[in-house]
């Protein structure tokens, strides 16, 4: 049967960058001197072990290949150079490293932090460590891992991307009035640095981050941030003149009760509702001027 693998966070390089970068973001939201920039700085650089092994997890979950053949060289490409890091540098790194975070943050609190590609870095650190390691391990395990990371690989969009353009397109020949509901408005500007944001997305992108467990008090804010939403596009809904538009924004309204579903705050949902924030910007701004 072989040895069975065993993973947690605190061994896995992929997750300790991730859960650091998102530390960063929660010490800039609340207005800190970040230390985590520090550790970052120390321990991923091109000259260390761990930032060697991190640029291989990244060429793992950012890479993409059209075929299964292509997807399985880049998978072999990449265990060969991981082979080439020093495992007993690897782990020194790693010790100084989580008693750094230890040192600069609660434990229990940078640790429980959400990953949303959890499974795939987990992933990644098995056939790692399958592929180090001098013992033998359980193969299902290791097979269900390197078909985990094969699927990402291959994982295309290009459809996805092609009916989003579609959808640009159609909609940028609307008046304004239509356009403010388009997806181009939604996610540009959601994708824009930190300080565009106002401080509703500020707010609920800080108590997202914040929120490590997910508790019931993430919930509640969520719930009542849609109330407020519903309740001023409710208000907008009569002065839209354009019948598609209108139609459009009824749906919205609709639609966003579905943001108050699930015990669970999922990373969707967030992005959705700040989509919505935008929404809000956009038709209080078109009828300012219209007034």
């Amino acid at each position: 049967m072989g040895k069975k693998l065993k993973h947690t966070k605190i061994k896995n390089t992929g997750i300790l960058y991730e859960l650091l970068t998102r530390q960063i973001t929660v010490d800039v939201l609340n207005g800190v001197d970040s230390k985590a920039i520090k550790i970052v700085k120390e321990s991923f650089n091109q000259n260390t072990s761990l930032g060697k092994e991190l640029q291989l997890y990244k060429l793992l979950t950012e890479k993409r290949a059209q075929t299964e053949s292509k997807a399985n060289t880049i998978l072999e490409i990449v265990l060969n150079s991981r082979k080439r890091i020093s495992n007993s540098k690897n782990r020194t790194e790693k010790y100084n490293l989580i008693k750094k975070i230890n040192e600069a943050y609660n434990a229990t609190d940078f640790f429980n932090g959400r990953i949303p590609n959890y499974k795939l870095l987990a992933s990644i650190y098995n056939v790692f460590q399958n592929e180090t390691s001098q013992d033998e391990y359980n193969a299902e395990q290791v097979m269900n891992s390197k078909f985990t990371v094969l699927e990402h690989i291959t994982n295309n969009n290009l459809e996805k991307n092609k009916v989003n353009d579609k959808v640009l397109k159609e909609y940028s020949k609307k008046d304004k009035d239509l356009r403010l509901l388009t997806y181009k408005i939604l996610v540009d500007k959601f994708n824009k640095k930190y300080k565009k944001l106002d401080e509703s997305q500020r707010s609920l992108l800080k108590n997202y981050i914040n929120n490590i467990s997910n508790t019931n008090q993430m919930r509640q804010f969520v719930n009542e941030e849609v109330g407020k939403v519903k309740k001023v596009l409710q208000y907008h809904l009569p002065k839209v003149q354009d019948k598609v538009t209108k139609i459009k924004l009824y749906e919205a309204v609709n639609q966003i009760e579905n943001l108050t579903k699930g015990i669970v705050i999922e990373e969707k949902q967030v992005l959705t509702l700040m989509r919505y924030y935008e929404l809000v910007k956009e038709i209080e701004n078109v009828h300012k001027r219209q007034d």
